[in-house]
């Protein structure tokens, strides 16, 4: 995944989200910091939202089902790590996989895993604190086995 496929997933979808959450042209447009003539440009598949409204949309209907079902999990997560081509820190703490993601290889206190709709790796630690995320799966892998020497 990419800006340019995230921005065409999310701007095929911000109407789905707004009519999920409820919302009026204009309150939507106003929330996520657009005019109303421009979501409405959006919604009909005229132009195409652009990257800060995409990062808006993710980060304030995160818990959005829509947003979920086409990025998997966390859409703030996928939207973090296309951004800054991929998260090397420890990082908040997640639900440990249960539902997105698949499990790749588990070393130590750290386990790989992939997420099955965005396929973006990350590193979770025992108690589901995520380390690192990349779209690279040997990079992956080379930061789990750092993470794993630590120990």
């Amino acid at each position: 995944m990419d800006k340019e496929y995230v921005t065409q997933l999310i701007s095929l979808r911000i109407r789905m989200v707004r009519l999920e959450k409820g919302y009026s042209q204009e309150k939507m447009a106003s929330i996520i910091g657009i005019s109303k003539k421009t979501l409405v440009q959006i919604e009909k598949e005229r132009v195409l939202a652009g990257w800060t409204s995409v990062i808006a949309v993710c980060a304030l209907f995160h818990d959005s089902e829509i947003l979920r079902s086409v990025l998997g999990d966390d859409p703030l997560e996928v939207i973090e790590t296309i951004a800054h081509d991929g998260i090397n820190r420890p990082k908040d703490k997640s639900m440990g996989g249960r539902v997105w993601w698949k499990e790749i290889i588990s070393k130590g206190d750290f386990r790989l895993q992939q997420n099955v709709i965005s396929q973006h790796y990350r590193i979770l630690d025992d108690k589901n604190y995520r380390w690192f995320s990349s779209f690279d799966e040997e990079e992956a892998k080379i930061r789990l086995s750092e993470l794993t020497k630590k120990e």
